[in-house]
């Protein structure tokens, strides 16, 4: 893959099953030129990738992935809304203690999920979750994995049709930072904004339309207009998106490892290219 990068990768900090370790390994065996480390809601682990990175000539973006809400403005319906930022300053203060706060609310969160499992029927404790994945942020990814690798389940899907997703009986919903204050607090941390995978929002192009505008006017930076799973025309319709709004275009696999077994780095499922000038382009609007 000449010139390909990738923007959009997690971690065993998050939900991922890659150690930052693995994945620079496995992004120099495949020649990328370019990665971003963007773990749901942490930063833990931009410093040693960053350093990892250099070691072998691989260009790195520090980066994160922000659970948002996003409220539209003209009929109050709120929706999840998935915020990267790229270049994080990791040592800034107001950015770290925004993490902190929100890693104590999802704990509380995960012991609640967790209760409920248990009344269903679920053999499974906090304590187990955090020993079978140690230094990594639980999620309902971490959740579903144990009920398939302790034979609770059969599949993934099934863990999250029967317990975790959104409609599942063991669901539990989380405090979300609504998605312009999120813009502003990646921005006082050093960091652009771009708005995550906005086909899988599930939108009228319409609504996405007006969801994209409020934003860039919130200071938006740019939007994720290279994905693994877009079908049809939603890629240029992303592209087009962007020349409107004048935001600028990055690309990423969504890449999580075992968790995602389709979703190979930099190849997606198999077709996706991310060009490494996307990469010169968001460099570029960093140290404007």
């Amino acid at each position: 893959m000449e010139n390909a990068i990738d923007l959009h990768v997690h971690s065993t900090h998050s939900d991922g099953t890659f150690s930052v370790p693995e994945l620079v390994e496995y992004a120099h065996n495949i020649n990328l030129r370019a990665i971003a480390l963007t773990d749901h809601d942490c930063i833990d682990g931009n410093v040693s990738m960053r350093t990892l990175c250099q070691k072998v000539g691989i260009d790195f973006v520090p980066g994160v992935e922000l659970s948002t809400e996003f409220q539209f403005p003209n009929n109050g319906i709120r929706k999840e809304v998935h915020l990267l930022g790229y270049f994080i300053d990791e040592k800034n203060e107001h950015f770290r203690q925004y993490l902190s706060d929100y890693l104590h609310s999802r704990l509380h969160r995960n012991e609640q999920m967790v209760e409920k499992l248990q009344a269903h029927g679920i053999s499974i404790t906090l304590k187990a979750l955090e020993a079978q994945y140690p230094d990594s942020v639980i999620t309902r990814a971490h959740m579903a994995r144990f009920l398939l690798d302790s034979g609770q389940v059969k599949t993934m899907n099934e863990a999250f049709k029967k317990y975790l997703g959104d409609d599942a009986p063991c669901f539990v919903d989380r405090k979300k930072v609504q998605t312009a204050d999120a813009i502003q607090l990646i921005h006082d941390a050093g960091g652009l904004t771009v708005l995550a995978h906005p086909p899988l929002y599930n939108l009228s192009h319409k609504a996405l339309d007006t969801m994209i505008c409020t934003l860039k006017e919130a200071g938006l930076d740019g939007i994720e207009a290279v994905y693994s799973t877009y079908h049809n025309n939603e890629e240029q319709d992303i592209k087009a998106f962007a020349h409107q709004y004048d935001l600028l275009i990055t690309g990423g696999s969504d890449f999580h490892g075992r968790n995602k077994a389709y979703i190979h780095l930099g190849k997606g499922r198999g077709n996706l290219y991310v060009p490494y000038e996307l990469y010169e382009r968001l460099y570029d609007a960093h140290i404007r």
